[in-house]
């Protein structure tokens, strides 16, 4: 997979050019060999041929082009483009009325000089962990592709996109996974930044209080890059931290059950590599990630605030939403404020409570997701192993969303083996220093399953 920091220097160097580098993007998106068909729910060939064009021409003349000057990004189908319709997935709102304004993260990226090839699928409306839709298709994951393995959501061709090389980056959202759910599927890195630090406005909600923005790429340096387009950050990265010295808590509460063999062995080898690294890891019980669990039977964010947002829609064309999605906004209908006001006082609570049980060490860690893909066909038409697969995929980065923390998923597996992420989180609003945290786990782990 290609890497945005080799690119920009290729580009400043006059080795590349912008157009050559969306050239290659969207033949990749078009080839009726791939899935770009599946990954894209509209490419934006023209207008990211023109922009590459005009990027290509400032440089010549000698213009800084920004910090993304001629880099190819996919966006997800939740962000507003001016002069398009925003439909998250769903033929719902097929015909919904173009946006007059770009999404602030779209307008940071063009501002950037980042070249946007086009609209990336996604579960419907963002409500699912495993990227299925059943109005555009769902893009199958990169490893095994005979097998038809699920991508991951609800940013599913987020991921796709840079793992087929259609785009150098992805912009997504995780409420509860979206962003480090298909990265640790598809063998990418994933960041989900604190809720808030990257602004949402014209972003299409799921919930208001768990819904954070962020990129998926192949390496930590390449989200890093990004993440300062998108939050703003203009200040200097933190120096990657060495990994002699770190202190790691593994969470033995809740988030190593159901563990599958192939991401324990790859987990346990992780924390190997690490140990003889010199960073210090520690289990430790987090009861916090099993209350987080018991507040499902009385209500939840997503169901709550997605209600609100999709009452009325609801009421005349609930026969086209994506029934599995249908059923899960519609549970919001039966919680009451009280309850509602009772899980914020709740989240609030464990906030705290979490803050101080992990503010000794360095990072929390634990797999993103217990199990590799699944096949795309065995969920399909089966409600139960859908139902359960969906459950395994959101419980792990759930805690961190809810608990108002920030995460990143690196890879983990050996070469050639399915794809495994191993996920970091604080839960103190210290993004950058979880950045530098990962990226000195990114290289030794990257050494060692060569």
């Amino acid at each position: 997979m290609r890497r945005i920091e080799a690119a920009l220097e290729a580009l400043e160097a006059g080795k590349l050019s912008s157009r050559a580098l969306v050239d290659a993007c969207l033949e990749r998106a078009a080839s009726a060999h791939g899935e770009g068909s599946r990954v894209f729910i509209r490419l934006l060939a023209d207008s990211a041929l023109a922009e590459a064009d005009a990027i290509d021409r400032r440089r010549q003349a000698g213009i800084w082009t920004g910090p993304l000057g001629g880099i190819p990004i996919s966006v997800k189908d939740l962000f507003d483009i001016r002069g398009l319709p925003t439909t998250a997935g769903s033929v719902v709102l097929s015909d919904a009325a173009p946006a007059f304004a770009d999404a602030v993260v779209v307008h940071r990226l063009r501002a950037a000089g980042a070249v946007i090839v086009g609209r990336t699928n996604m579960t419907e409306f963002a409500f699912s962990g495993l990227g299925l839709n059943p109005h555009y298709g769902t893009p199958a994951n990169p490893f095994d592709r005979k097998s038809r393995r699920i991508p991951g959501g609800s940013s599913s061709g987020a991921a796709v996109s840079v793992a087929d090389e259609m785009a150098f980056g992805a912009i997504g959202t995780d409420t509860g996974g979206s962003v480090r759910i298909p990265a640790a599927l598809c063998g990418l890195v994933g960041f989900k930044p604190t809720a808030r630090r990257i602004p949402q406005l014209g972003a299409l909600p799921l919930s208001r209080s768990l819904d954070s923005i962020g990129p998926l790429a192949s390496s930590v340096r390449c989200c890093r890059i990004l993440d300062r387009v998108l939050s703003g950050d203009a200040g200097t990265d933190m120096p990657v931290a060495p990994v002699q010295g770190l202190r790691l808590a593994v969470p033995t509460t809740r988030a190593l059950d159901d563990v599958d063999t192939q991401v324990a062995r790859a987990f346990e080898l992780a924390l190997d590599r690490l140990r003889r690294a010199g960073a210090q890891i520690t289990e430790i019980a987090v009861p916090e990630f099993a209350e987080i669990g018991s507040t499902a039977s009385r209500a939840t964010f997503p169901a709550v605030e997605s209600y609100a947002w999709h009452r009325e829609l609801l009421m005349h064309a609930k026969h086209r939403y994506d029934p599995r999605v249908a059923v899960r906004i519609l549970r919001g209908e039966n919680i009451s404020a009280a309850d509602y006001l009772w899980l914020l006082e709740k989240r609030d609570e464990l906030i705290r409570s979490v803050r101080v049980r992990t503010e000794a060490f360095d990072a929390v860690v634990m797999p993103t997701v217990p199990v590799i893909a699944p096949a795309i066909a065995d969920l399909e038409d089966d409600e139960d192993r859908y139902h359960t697969a969906n459950l395994l995929m959101l419980r792990n980065p759930t805690f961190i969303n809810f608990l108002d923390g920030c995460a990143i998923s690196i890879p983990c597996h050996v070469t050639g083996e399915a794809p495994v992420g191993l996920m970091l989180a604080r839960f103190d609003h210290a993004d950058q220093t979880l950045l530098a945290i990962g990226e000195a786990i990114e290289e030794l782990l990257a050494e060692a399953a060569r």
